[in-house]
């Protein structure tokens, strides 16, 4: 990790570490069922806590949770941290989520009242989520903070959670103790988390499988046959597989990322070269063989199957009205009926489809690349690629022009996880909002939750109606036309929906693990345990 403020991290490395110590008032459990974290109850209509209109919801804090330092917890933080995040300054990344809260009151420290500009069926996504939007940040440590507070505060956090971080060493290491001052007694369990990062998911995987030395391991993107060669009921860990809604996707970008405007490139205002043309992204989008990604560097049909629904995973919310399909020969004929014409390397207007195509360094993602590259070069292309560590490619540093929401290059590569229905937070990655404000650009930080800079009015109001509709049904609908959407305009190129691959020391306790579709893998380390 490179940084551990949820508030700010774009990567899910770093809301995974920000996660053992900040916390959120609601939890996303299995299935996405809400589980109460920092409040006393889950509000419902049903208790009074949540009003009929789902314009107003009411928390309940617990009493005596305490801030690892000791001071005491309250309804004002939970107040302060809207104000942050809403505040341009911070480059929060969750703004769009916030923006529809109109006031959080405060009656006493125990009571935080929420209310929002329209009945909102998505109410708990600004305060739910370990690791992300609903991470409560400490008002005495941050109010009136000045840069230097702010930035030790990424790296040492004081949070309500389990443990404190007792080191940190940027992209490589985090080291945590236990919380002296969490609010149940008999937990966590262990004394000490180390975090390791870097390396690449084959040591990973063997450091837990194989030899022990450690007991978890995150995101094991590998081929089935390098992870089953692994296992044996001789070994100290065990692979663990279960099916998720990680969408690995190849992003389209939708600026030109070669021209600079203002000392920033893809700049929002500046029209992509290549992709403005919807032949290219066409051809593009049929032209990839994600049965053969899915087949050799997945567990395929049985768990991770290869998708043509960029929102996959949501059974009543997964699109009927699209094709998978890969058809080099009408990719082909696209490009030419369009006027990219010529052998080898195609041309239009003295213009070559050449692209650059960048993701995270893993052994994993660079097989993909070389069958995407392949396949495109095959109908025209002429494809570079480019690998940053992962560590450079998820961090949020403004100075930091190799990371993904920087997006200076043609296409990218990596995974999204859908979120719990309705899955606002996720599709906010398509939405451009009111003045483009959530386009990643220089002006938000490239805090922006769009990194493609894609823009579609129709999207945008299918979006913002479905922040409003409470009807299960029609919700569903908007969603299945949002996808659609993307899906016709070739707007972004899904490629598989990636299951959890994990390794587990057989001295843990899977059942205490509680891994889950809609929640990061650490969520429930407070109640991790040995077998």
């Amino acid at each position: 990790p490179s940084s551990m403020n949820a508030q700010t991290a774009t990567g899910d490395k770093d809301g995974l570490a920000s996660l053992f110590v900040s916390e959120p008032l609601l939890l996303s459990g299995p299935g996405g069922v809400l589980i109460a974290n920092l409040v006393k109850e889950v509000p419902s209509i049903e208790n009074g806590l949540l009003s009929e209109d789902l314009i107003t919801v009411t928390y309940n804090l617990l009493e005596g949770v305490l801030w690892s330092d000791g001071t005491p917890f309250t309804s004002a933080d939970v107040v302060f941290t809207w104000n942050w995040v809403m505040e341009p300054a911070n480059n929060g990344i969750y703004q769009a989520i916030f923006e529809r809260i109109v006031s959080i009151e405060a009656p006493d420290d125990l009571t935080v009242v929420v209310t929002f500009d329209s009945p909102n069926p998505v109410w708990s996504d600004s305060h739910s989520g370990a690791g992300s939007a609903g991470t409560i940040l400490p008002r005495h440590i941050l109010e009136g903070a000045d840069q230097t507070v702010v930035d030790a505060f990424k790296s040492a956090p004081i949070g309500t959670g389990p443990f404190v971080v007792e080191s940190f060493s940027v992209n490589d290491q985090v080291v945590y103790a236990m919380n002296p001052n969490y609010r149940e007694p008999n937990k966590p369990f262990f004394s000490r988390v180390v975090l390791k990062g870097g390396g690449d998911a084959a040591s990973a995987g063997r450091a837990v499988i194989e030899t022990g030395e450690y007991d978890y391991a995150w995101n094991l993107a590998l081929e089935p046959e390098i992870l089953r060669a692994m296992e044996g009921d001789d070994k100290p860990g065990q692979l663990v597989v279960a099916e998720g809604t990680g969408i690995e996707r190849i992003n389209i970008n939708f600026a030109d990322p070669f021209t600079e405007v203002d000392g920033q490139r893809s700049e929002m205002n500046t029209p992509h070269p290549l992709f403005s043309d919807i032949a290219v992204r066409q051809a593009m989008s049929i032209g990839i063989n994600k049965q053969q990604i899915a087949d050799n560097l997945f567990f395929g049909q049985e768990g991770e199957p290869p998708i043509a629904n960029i929102l996959s995973g949501i059974p009543s919310m997964e699109s009927p009205n699209t094709v998978l399909e890969y058809d080099p020969e009408r990719a082909k004929q696209i490009l030419e009926d369009a006027g990219w014409t010529g052998d080898g390397t195609r041309q239009k207007d003295g213009r070559e489809l050449t692209v650059t195509y960048s993701t995270t360094v893993s052994q994993l993602r660079q097989k993909i690349q070389q069958i995407v590259k392949a396949n495109l070069e095959d109908i025209g292309f002429s494809v570079q690629l480019e690998q940053v560590d992962g560590a450079i490619f998820f961090d949020s540093a403004l100075g930091n022009d190799q990371s993904n929401t920087h997006f200076y290059n043609d296409l990218n590569m990596f995974t999204s996880t859908v979120t719990a229905p309705p899955p606002v937070s996720y599709m906010i990655r398509w939405y451009a909002g009111a003045d483009r404000s959530n386009l990643a650009q220089r002006s938000n930080g490239w805090a922006g939750r769009n990194i493609q800079r894609y823009v579609n009015a129709e999207f945008d109001a299918l979006f913002e109606a479905s922040e409003v509709e409470a009807n299960i049904e029609a919700q569903a609908s908007l969603f299945i036309q949002m996808n659609d959407i993307l899906y016709n305009d070739a707007a972004v190129i899904p490629l598989v929906r990636a299951g959890s691959k994990v390794g587990v020391s057989r001295r843990l306790s899977v059942e205490n693990i509680g891994l889950d579709a809609f929640e990061f893998d650490y969520w429930n380390i407070a109640n991790w345990r040995t077998v």
